[in-house]
C-alpha cells in the first residue's frame, strides 16, 4: 500500500491524499489551496493521473477538501465521488458558488489589469467554470454513516460522523492483503464535543494507519459556554460605540451556528433589537439544507425546532441573496450585524463590507473561524495597519476581535482526547491539515503523552505503509517531526 500527500501537508488547505491499495487507486478529498503563497498549485496539473483514479472519497464539502474536484473531472476523472447525502447537497451549492467566483474574479482581474497595463500573477481565465462544476454532479454517490460499502473484493469503506459540519465524515478503509486486513482511517476535520447543531465526533478503538488533522494542534479554544457571552459583549460594546459588527463567515456551519447563538441572545433580550444580515446567497442555501436534513442535527437544535423557536428564523434577521439587497446594507444608518463570506476574507461580499467598515474606529471586525496563513483575514488579525482590498489600500482603524470557540475544529485537548480512545498505537500516524508549527507541536505532545511517534509529511511526500522511513521530494531527506 502506498500513500502520497498531495495537500494539507504542513499547511491547512488543499486536503488531498492518494492511496494505492487492494488493486484500487483512491483519492481522499481533492481540496483547493487557499493560502496565498500556495494558490498557484491550484493551476498545476493533478500530481496523479486523473483517469487512473477509481474513487474519490470526499470527507465533506468545504472548499479546502472539495474545491478542485471540478478541475479533476475536467482533466479526465470519471469515477464515483462517495459522500454523505447532506455533503452531496452542500457540494453542489459550494462548488457552483466557487465556479461563479472563479468566473467573476477572472473577468475582474482582466479588466483591472488591462486598465493598469499589466499582467496578473495568475491566468486571466477561471480555474473552472459553472459548466465544469455541473459536470461533476452526476459523479456524486451517496454513502450513509456506519454503512460498509465494498469497493472491490479486497477494499471496503465505512463513513463515520466527524462532528465537524453537517454531513462531514471520517473515512475508514479496510484493505485485505496477503491474508490480513488492515484498517486505514482518515480523520477528515475532527469536530468539537458538545457543540450545537451537529453530533459529537466518532471515535475509534483500533487503527493500523491513521491520517489525522492538526489545525489547532498547539492551542485550545475558549470554553464553549463562554462563546455566547463573548459574542454578547462584542455586540453590545460595538453598538454602544455606534458601529457595525462585521463577521467574516463561512457559509457552512459557522453561519448557522452564529444564527443559533444570535437567536438565543435576541429572544433572551441580551442584545438590543438591531438588524442582523446574513449577506451570503450560499449561506442562505446551506441553511435550507440544514432544515431538510434534521436527522443529522443534535438534540439541542431539534428541541429548538420542536419548541417553535427555530435557530434560523428570529426577529431582526434578514437573509440577503441579491446584490441590490447587499448594497442596500451600506445605507443602514444605525448599528447592525453583518455576516458575509468568505470566512477568510479571500473573496466574496465580505470585502465590500470591510471597505465600508475597516477604517471606522466605532466598528468591529469579529473573526469566528480559522484564518489560514497568507489570507486577508490572517493579515488583519495579525495587526496590519493597512490592507489591500480590491486593489486599494485601507487603514485598519476598526476594532479587531476573535472568538476561537466557534471553531468547527477540535482544539489541542480535544484532539488528544479523540486520539486517547485508541487502545494501542497505530502502526503509523500522520499529522496533516495544520500549519507546520501546529503539526510539529502536536507530534511532540503525542510523544510526551502516549509515547507514540507521529510523522508530519511535507507536500508530495510518499510512504509505503508499513515502512516508516521515506524520502521527501522537497527536502531530499527523511521527513520527520
Amino acid at each position: 500500500m502506498n500513500l502520497k500527500f498531495l495537500g494539507a501537508a504542513r499547511q491547512v488547505t488543499g486536503s488531498c491524499y492518494y492511496l494505492e491499495a487492494g488493486g484500487l487507486n483512491l483519492l481522499v478529498d481533492c481540496g483547493m489551496f487557499q493560502e496565498r503563497e500556495f494558490r498557484k498549485r491550484n493551476w498545476e496539473p493533478s500530481p496523479v493521473p486523473p483517469r487512473a483514479i477509481d474513487f474519490v472519497l470526499l470527507t465533506h464539502s468545504h472548499l479546502d477538501h472539495a474545491g478542485l474536484i471540478p478541475k479533476l473531472v475536467k482533466e479526465g476523472f470519471s469515477g464515483p465521488v462517495l459522500t454523505t447525502a447532506p455533503s452531496g447537497e452542500l457540494y453542489k451549492i459550494v462548488l457552483l458558488d466557487s465556479a461563479r467566483i472563479q468566473e467573476e474574479d477572472a473577468a475582474y482581474k482582466k479588466k483591472r489589469h488591462l486598465r493598469e497595463g499589466r499582467k496578473g500573477p495568475y491566468p486571466e481565465v477561471p480555474l473552472y467554470t459553472v459548466a465544469d462544476a455541473e459536470k461533476s454532479f452526476p459523479l456524486l454517490s451517496v454513502v450513509g454513516y456506519e454503512s460498509p460499502l465494498q469497493l472491490n473484493e479486497r477494499v471496503s469503506v465505512i463513513y463515520h460522523d466527524a462532528g465537524h459540519i453537517l454531513g462531514a465524515a471520517m473515512v475508514e478503509i479496510h484493505v485485505r492483503e496477503n491474508g490480513a486486513t488492515k484498517k486505514i482511517v482518515f480523520s477528515g476535520d475532527i469536530g468539537q464535543w458538545d457543540k450545537p447543531l451537529v453530533e459529537d465526533p466518532s471515535v475509534f478503538k483500533d487503527v493500523d494507519y491513521l491520517i489525522m488533522e492538526s489545525t489547532y494542534g498547539n492551542r485550545n479554544h475558549e470554553h464553549p459556554e463562554d462563546v455566547e457571552k463573548m459574542l454578547c459583549e462584542v455586540i453590545n460594546e460595538t453598538i454602544s460605540a455606534g458601529g457595525n459588527i462585521v463577521i467574516p463567515t463561512f457559509a457552512i456551519e459557522r453561519a448557522q451556528e452564529l444564527m443559533f447563538h444570535l437567536s438565543r441572545l435576541v429572544r433572551e433580550n441580551k442584545i438590543p433589537f438591531i438588524k442582523i444580515f446574513l449577506d451570503s446567497p450560499m449561506a442562505v442555501d446551506v441553511t435550507d439544507v440544514f432544515r431538510r436534513y434534521r436527522d443529522y442535527l443534535d438534540e439541542e437544535t431539534l428541541g429548538m425546532f420542536a419548541d417553535g423557536e427555530p435557530p434560523f428564523r428570529f426577529p431582526g434577521l434578514k437573509l440577503v441573496r441579491t446584490r441590490e439587497e447587499s448594497k442596500a446594507i451600506n445605507q443602514v444608518k444605525e448599528s447592525c450585524i453583518i455576516m458575509a463570506g468568505s470566512g477568510m476574507c479571500t473573496g466574496g461580499r465580505i470585502k465590500h463590507h470591510l471597505v465600508q467598515n475597516i477604517s471606522r474606529p466605532q466598528s468591529t471586525i469579529l473573526f469566528v473561524g480559522f484564518q489560514a496563513y497568507g489570507t486577508l483575514g490572517r493579515i488583519i488579525l495579525n495587526g496590519a495597519e493597512q490592507v489591500r482590498i480590491h486593489g486599494h489600500m485601507h487603514n485598519v482603524r476598526a476594532q479587531i476581535e476573535q472568538i476561537q470557540g466557534f471553531s468547527a475544529h477540535a482544539d489541542k485537548d480535544a484532539l488528544l482526547r479523540w486520539l486517547g480512545y485508541l487502545k494501542s498505537a497505530p502502526q503509523q500516524l500522520f499529522l496533516t491539515h495544520g500549519e507546520e508549527a501546529a503539526a510539529l507541536a502536536l507530534a511532540d505532545t503525542i510523544f510526551e503523552k502516549f509515547n507514540w511517534k507521529a510523522e508530519v509529511p511535507a507536500y508530495l511526500d510518499e510512504f509505503v505503509l508499513g515502512v516508516e522511513e521515506q524520502t521527501s521530494p522537497e527536502s531530499g531527506g527523511p521527513s520527520k517531526p
